[in-house]
């Protein structure tokens, strides 16, 4: 079972990782332990009881091939709220039996939006 994906960021990026993960994708910031918390960055977790943590990297580079693959349902709403937002959305096929597209969080790491297909 799996527990959590971390993802970097840079320093003092908070507020926008907020802005994404709370405010387009809605997952809930969660805090994170006394212990970790002076490292900066942010924990969220999904409905589905699912973490994802984004941990500082002093000489950050985004994730461009590793990524968390976001199981989702109404993938089409997935995709229009992300374009609303004015993030890029970009459909394949390429894995048979499930419609899915990637984008990016405000500092370009790589996320997958799949949903199978009845």
């Amino acid at each position: 079972m799996l527990h959590h994906v971390q993802l970097a960021c840079p320093p003092n990026s908070e507020p926008a990782l907020r802005a994404f993960y709370e405010g387009v994708l809605g997952l809930v910031e969660i805090p994170k332990p006394p212990a970790l918390a002076s490292r900066g960055g942010c924990w969220f977790r999904g409905h589905d009881g699912i973490e994802l943590h984004l941990g500082v990297e002093a000489d950050f580079r985004p994730a461009r091939k590793a990524h968390p693959g976001l199981l989702v349902r109404d993938i089409d709403q997935w995709a229009q709220r992300l374009r609303k937002a004015g993030y890029p959305v970009v459909f394949n096929d390429d894995i048979p039996g499930m419609r899915r597209f990637h984008s990016e969080d405000p500092h370009g790491n790589r996320l997958e939006f799949l949903e199978p297909i009845d």
